[in-house]
């Protein structure tokens, strides 16, 4: 199981760049690493492939603008933008394509698509979650050919939270253990509302960091720290899902505390990035917000960077 933060690293981190910045803190700058020619291995796992939807399962109570928010960005990742829109959601996720040219796998293109959403507002399981219940959640979603995404309440706990990671994603057994003769494996996230719990430490660079320098937040895209925040981490998390899916695709280091494909470029989201500093952002003249993706319906999100394996770099959209 990967997460976006995992207490194993967190002094390794803090020695090698001095500053750290905990909202990302297991994400090596790729600076310290670029004597390696390639950084994330490829551990010859399947990939994610085909038709895949993704199903959302919002736990505690969301506003109808919050769910939009992410419905949005996952309609995103597979619309074609205008020439006028770019650069794009979809032209993000398009770096993940790369990784599958590189597996030499004769498998189907990846394509993504917004499956059901399941509503549980009324706390089902309370209000303080184990990671074995987060998986009991994310088993509410389809069981074969999806990514079920377990989205929790800024009221709500979760083993871990805020304490060494933000989100995680792993996969886990059909709950019917056989489908039509196969045992099918399903891959899950999970991401929690930090807008009251850390929005230091998961909604950087919304909100000023705890630890390190104390640069002004930006102003959040779609006027959520909380939801835009979790985009954040589940765009990362996504892109991990896609290409380590079972925990042997494409990372480096420890199996159990995976760099992917996003978690290899800590805090960089546009062109000039440093420990503190976000880059060269795009900023919407109405509301002064940052961002560096259009999406859907006129949203405009932010993306964090993902390693390119065909540049040996971390790239950005702007």
């Amino acid at each position: 199981m990967a997460s976006i933060i995992s207490s194993q690293n967190f002094l390794k981190i803090f020695l090698m760049i001095s500053v750290f910045q905990i909202c990302l803190a297991t994400r090596r700058l790729n600076e310290l690493v670029q004597d390696q020619p390639r950084l994330l291995e490829y551990h010859h796992g399947p990939l994610l492939s085909g038709k895949i939807s993704v199903n959302l399962i919002w736990y505690g109570k969301f506003k109808p603008s919050q769910k939009a928010i992410v419905s949005d960005f996952i309609t995103s990742l597979s619309s074609s933008p205008a020439q006028s829109n770019l650069p794009s959601v979809a032209s993000w996720w398009k770096t993940t394509e790369k990784y599958y040219h590189l597996s030499q796998k004769k498998s189907s293109a990846l394509s993504l698509s917004l499956g059901k959403q399941v509503l549980d507002e009324n706390y089902s399981i309370g209000k303080s979650l184990t990671s074995k219940q987060i998986v009991e959640l994310a088993s509410k979603g389809d069981q074969k050919n999806a990514i079920n995404i377990v989205l929790t309440s800024a009221d709500v706990t979760v083993e871990g939270f805020c304490m060494s990671r933000c989100g995680t994603h792993g996969s886990s057994s059909s709950k019917s253990g056989h489908i039509k003769g196969k045992n099918y494996k399903f891959a899950y996230i999970w991401v929690g509302n930090s807008e009251t719990q850390c929005p230091g430490q998961c909604a950087w660079p919304f909100h000023q960091p705890i630890y390190g320098p104390q640069n002004p937040p930006l102003v959040s895209p779609n006027a959520d720290v909380g939801l835009d925040g979790m985009v954040i981490n589940l765009a990362s998390l996504l892109a991990g899902t896609a290409t380590n899916p079972f925990g042997n695709g494409y990372f480096q280091g420890p199996a159990e505390a995976p760099l992917e494909a996003a978690s290899a470029c800590p805090g960089v989201y546009g062109k000039g990035a440093y420990p503190g500093y976000a880059g060269n952002l795009l900023m919407d003249s109405t509301t002064g917000a940052s961002y560096n993706a259009h999406g859907s319906n006129g949203r405009k999100y932010l993306l964090p960077a993902l390693y390119d394996p065909s540049t040996s770099s971390c790239s950005t959209l702007v």
